[in-house]
């Protein structure tokens, strides 16, 4: 669920609209307003580079992708054959019309090669390898924004708003269909937690299930099941 969803700033105020902004999870009329407000609301541009920093940690963990080899190598053939057949000899390369004509068919051929790779030789589709969702409530002022990190089979929570309160935890639940809920642990306090997921579990989370956070004696719930209200829900979805 989204905050705009959900009806209003009463239900996370700018942080949380700011954190969904950068995760990447707000309706696409949502994050044109953002974007709006970022360029013309200083306060807010702020809390968008808060949450950008609090979040690099996870994007850091993931390799930038480069093209295939063979696109460049393609580029190269095309681009510099031409420059050396085009010029005539005795002339000055630079001066050379013919070169300059080889150079732009040269490119538009390279151009053309480089968007044609992916359909000639398409990439084998990968399985969604995080999902992120906006946890909330009615009646409740704790806002978790989670992200599932299933290469590296962990939970990562940061917490916008509300507290435990003394002698009280969160425990984070995992809902599957009219399943029972599936403990996933006591949530450390704190603002930011990262939290294992087990093998019975991953299969699951992948496939969309629904994240929720219950309060707990300290220690969490003593029957396997939530015995505290449900103070923050939210479906895992793709980024």
């Amino acid at each position: 669920m989204t905050l705009a969803e959900d009806n209003g700033p009463e239900r996370g105020g700018d942080d949380l609209i700011a954190a969904e902004y950068v995760l990447g999870v707000l309706a696409a009329d949502e994050r044109q307003i953002a974007s709006r407000r970022i360029d013309t609301e200083t306060a807010f541009a702020r809390l968008v580079d808060a949450w950008e920093a609090r979040f690099a940690p996870m994007a850091a963990a993931y390799a930038a992708v480069e093209p295939p080899a063979s696109v460049k190598a393609a580029i190269d053939r095309r681009l510099f054959a031409s420059a050396a057949t085009s010029a005539e000899p005795g002339s000055g390369l630079w001066a050379s019309l013919a070169f300059w004509r080889g150079l732009a068919a040269a490119a538009i051929a390279a151009l053309a090669i480089y968007i044609a790779v992916p359909y000639v030789n398409p990439p084998v589709p990968q399985p969604e390898t995080r999902l992120v969702a906006s946890l909330a409530a009615d009646n409740s002022n704790v806002k978790y924004l989670a992200v599932y990190d299933a290469a590296r089979h962990e939970v990562g929570l940061s917490l916008v708003s509300g507290e435990r309160g003394s002698g009280k935890d969160f425990e984070l639940w995992m809902i599957e269909g009219k399943n029972a809920p599936v403990s996933m642990g006591v949530i450390p306090a704190g603002q930011t937690a990262r939290m294992t997921v087990t093998p019975a579990v991953q299969q699951k989370l992948a496939q969309g299930a629904v994240l929720a956070v219950s309060l707990e004696p300290t220690g969490g719930s003593p029957t396997g099941q939530p015995t505290g209200p449900v103070v923050a829900a939210g479906d895992l979805k793709g980024i």
